[in-house]
């Protein structure tokens, strides 16, 4: 199974979405956002370090499963990385690259976003 570009999912949020101020995730720390609903529903998330965000498809590379199994709970004790609590991989936060575990070498799925005025935003 390959996965598909993000925007081309259902429900994938528009360039231009706002999600969330910067403000409202801890620093660092990481927050879930969903689009839609059942089959239909868009599943991503936003990690922040310091004053700059990353943004991903919630979906392990491995298993297509759901990264966090508790709300908001997508980063390692140490909060250096991203992990996936069904296998335990590990991935860069920087660059989604799964260091460690059952995908290792394969990547999340990036998606673009911009601080515009202290909020977060989908880009193109």
């Amino acid at each position: 199974m390959t996965a598909e570009p993000w925007h081309n999912r259902a429900s994938a949020p528009a360039p231009g979405t706002q999600l969330c101020a910067l403000s409202e995730i801890r620093e660092p720390g990481a927050r879930g956002f969903l689009f839609g609903e059942g089959k239909e529903r868009f599943d991503m998330f936003v990690v922040r370090r310091g004053d700059s965000v990353v943004a991903y498809v919630n979906e392990c590379p491995h298993a297509f499963t759901p990264l966090e199994t508790w709300p908001d709970k997508f980063l390692t004790l140490a909060e250096d990385e991203i992990i996936c609590s069904t296998h335990g991989a590990l991935f860069n936060i920087g660059d989604g690259l799964c260091t460690s575990g059952p995908c290792t070498g394969k990547s999340l799925i990036a998606i673009p976003v911009i601080i515009d005025d202290g909020m977060i935003t989908i880009s193109q």
